[in-house]
């Protein structure tokens, strides 16, 4: 039996989900993301910026795919931390692979006989970045992995495409919407309960006195789309699934399910509606039965693609 963690790390939560979120990926989406790529053909190298990029799992995963044999690539994040880690892994990536890894004018140029790709990581806030770049510079290809469910769409998501090009693409991917479960059940009325003052807390969520996130980003992506008159290329569910195998929780998925239910826990600590001594008594079986290998988590989740 593991303990419990008594620190936690954002980015090894971040690193911990990365084979979760590898497998949880709609594969359809990403399948139409990837011929339209190939039926626009470019001249010069694609234009492609990832807002929310974290630690950079999304950018090893474009090199892996080779959808981008020629690419300049933005990625913005509000956590300098997480993209100091997202230049050390890429220094890492190009190693392991035998790449050729080099800095330019400040920039990362990665280069493998198939793939050159100029990387650049900045730290900034979405909404500093759009109002700076806003008429300035245009992309190919914008990107946002499980993270429009933490800003105000309504708010981001006009002015995150307006920095497409005309006929540029965009992909989102893991976009939470409105589902959560647990298994096995403490006590049905109680698991209801946590699950909607944890949802209603992410759409009660402001940052710095603003609106940001939502439970239902997913769906609501839908008619935001459509508002923006983007076209909708492709749509599918990508959810998360973590159960212990035979071997247990694979990779460092244990210490992600016990972020997950610390994450609950900071949210709901103190809420009027919620018991003390209930709500503490949860967290501990919760965290128990991931020490036992026993906890099985479900969070529902879309995968977008589409075209201005």
């Amino acid at each position: 039996m593991t303990d419990v963690p008594q620190e936690y790390s954002f980015r090894r939560y971040l690193a911990a989900k990365q084979a979760l979120d590898d497998r949880s990926l709609n594969r359809h989406v990403r399948e139409v993301l990837a011929g339209s790529l190939l039926n626009r053909q470019k001249a010069a190298p694609w234009r492609v910026l990832e807002v929310g990029c974290g630690i950079g799992t999304m950018l090893e995963r474009l090199l892996d795919w080779q959808l981008l044999p020629a690419a300049a690539y933005t990625g913005i994040d509000v956590h300098p931390d997480n993209i100091t880690e997202a230049r050390r892994r890429l220094r890492r990536y190009a190693a392991a692979r035998r790449a050729d890894l080099s800095r330019e004018a400040g920039r990362f140029l990665f280069h493998q006989p198939w793939q050159t790709v100029a990387v650049d990581f900045e730290a900034i806030d979405l909404f500093h970045f759009l109002a700076r770049e806003q008429g300035r510079q245009s992309w190919d290809l914008i990107l946002a992995h499980a993270f429009l469910d933490l800003v105000d769409l309504g708010a981001a998501l006009p002015g995150l495409l307006g920095l497409l090009t005309p006929g540029g693409f965009f992909y989102f991917t893991l976009n939470f919407d409105g589902s959560t479960e647990f298994s096995p059940t403490i006590d049905p009325e109680l698991d209801r309960l946590i699950e909607t003052l944890y949802h209603c807390n992410m759409d009660e969520r402001c940052v710095n006195g603003k609106p940001s996130g939502s439970s239902r980003t997913g769906r609501r992506l839908f008619e935001h789309l459509k508002a923006a008159r983007a076209t909708l290329l492709a749509a599918g569910s990508s959810d998360w699934v973590v159960f212990p195998g035979p071997d247990g929780y694979p990779g460092d998925e244990a210490y992600f399910l016990h972020f997950i239910i610390h994450t609950i826990q900071q949210a709901l600590e103190g809420h009027p509606e919620l018991p003390p001594a209930d709500f503490r008594a949860w967290i501990e079986k919760r965290h128990t039965q991931i020490q036992r290998q026993e906890l099985i988590y479900l969070a529902r989740q879309l995968d977008f693609c589409g075209q201005v």
